[in-house]
């Protein structure tokens, strides 16, 4: 069972910067598509970013496109979003997601459903102030 554990969250200010890592459980992401997850008081979930593993395609959601970056080491089986010019609107708690692969090719196609991802991390918290 593959385990998530997010870090990095805090407080900053608008226009700031905050890394968020995620360590998983198992020493290879080589059979997971992952992704970055938030979800805001009263909210649904949504999604941010996404990292196929098999070929190193990455993928953003529209409101993060050029502010955030995805990336990992899959040696440290660490997944990091870099998060700059950070807008009060991207307070949030953010939840590492991981998809098995399981010999079926998945796509990001926006929007991704949160239900399309089966392990999770317990979130951690982002806020930004004005």
């Amino acid at each position: 069972q593959l385990r998530l554990v997010e870090s990095g969250g805090g407080l900053v200010q608008a226009g700031g910067s905050l890394r968020l890592s995620c360590v998983a459980s198992e020493r290879t992401f080589s059979n997971y598509y992952m992704g970055w997850f938030r979800q805001a008081p009263g909210k649904e979930r949504e999604f941010v970013a996404g990292l196929s593993w098999r070929d190193g395609s990455t993928y953003y959601a529209d409101s993060v496109k050029g502010r955030f970056t995805i990336s990992a080491d899959n040696a440290a089986s660490t997944m990091y979003l870099r998060m700059n010019s950070l807008k009060p609107e991207d307070t949030a708690v953010y939840y590492c997601a991981a998809r098995y692969f399981g010999g079926s090719y998945y796509y990001f196609r926006s929007p991704v459903p949160a239900a399309d991802f089966g392990f999770w991390g317990q979130g951690t918290q982002v806020t930004v102030s004005s």
